[in-house]
């Protein structure tokens, strides 16, 4: 009987988390430990856990998604398993989802991902390309088509988020854990791109289900660069830092993901003229993302 922990990560969401862990409580396929690390929670989080006497609680600091799963991951390797299944606190697996996802295992597999819903249609940023060799053509190639995302079989992927995925002690073994100081943004993609160069399959699962809570309109470049500053600054250096790592060659490591940052630039300035949402200094905050990412500058960042 293969073994399951799964790992929620989670900051100032309480509703949402008590909803994932009922979710996960009454899933066709018992788990064997749930593990929440709380990121820092100041909305009564840190009291709702410690009424819950059968789930392990981990607290700590606010250091983003990617420091909770980089934590949440390490601390479940501690325990004997099979399988550590890990979601934010925003995302509500169906009651077979876990079993289905077990269903599509097959040999040198390393991650199985759910497929999400939200508002009753599909939300996915998985991409079963990732571009790291060309510079004329765009970073995230192959996204998933309408027939992917329905079908009953599986799909190879090389990019997936931290919304679901049932991740294999045996690759966390392999491949170590998720990079800690992106904070957040490409932390999973990172993870699943070093399970690929390390051998292993990762496949996105249209019949393993879960429902996402709805926040705000998609993350497109677009809404990226009208929401707040501070995630656009991790978007650029962290895309920065995955291309200058995984790069294929010299030219593409130093200058593959140019056209980003080069796109910012200009919706910064169409919104300089539209709505004065940005200032001119935020160029110069952009361009030092960019670099901070080439350089390896990663933790939080200050300007």
């Amino acid at each position: 009987m293969e073994k399951i922990i799964a790992v929620v990560v989670t900051y100032n969401r309480l509703n949402c988390l008590k909803r994932v862990i009922e979710s996960l409580k009454n899933q066709t396929k018992q788990l064997d430990r749930i593990l929440v690390v709380n990121n820092g929670s100041t909305d009564g989080t840190a009291e709702y856990l410690n009424t819950l006497e059968d789930i392990q609680v981990v607290t700590q600091e606010n250091i983003g998604g990617s420091g909770g799963f980089w934590r949440g991951i390490k601390e479940a390797s501690n325990f004997e398993s099979d399988w550590i299944w890990c979601m934010d606190d925003d995302v509500y697996p169906r009651k077979d989802c876990l079993e289905k996802l077990l269903i599509a295992n097959e040999k040198n597999v390393g991650i199985l991902c759910p497929r999400r819903i939200q508002n009753n249609r599909v939300f996915y940023s998985e991409c079963k390309k990732i571009n790291l060799s060309n510079p004329f053509k765009g970073l995230h190639l192959g996204e998933l088509s309408d027939e992917d995302i329905v079908q009953d079989k599986p799909v190879s992927i090389e990019g997936m988020v931290f919304e679901g995925p049932l991740i294999k002690q045996e690759l966390v073994k392999s491949i170590g854990y998720p990079q800690k100081d992106l904070f957040i943004f490409y932390d999973d993609t990172d993870y699943s791109y070093r399970a690929i160069e390390a051998g292993y399959k990762v496949l996105y699962v249209p019949v393993a289900i879960m429902d996402k809570e709805y926040f705000a309109k998609d993350i497109t470049r677009e809404t990226l660069v009208n929401s707040q500053r501070w995630k656009l600054w991790y978007h650029i250096r962290n895309t920065s830092f995955f291309v200058k790592k995984h790069g294929k060659n010299p030219f593409f490591r130093h200058f593959g993901a140019l056209g980003f940052p080069f796109y910012m630039i200009f919706a910064i300035l169409v919104n300089l003229v539209r709505n004065n949402k940005y200032e001119f200094s935020d160029l110069q905050k952009l361009f030092k993302a960019y670099i901070y990412g080439k350089r390896g500058v990663l933790g939080k960042i200050s300007f």
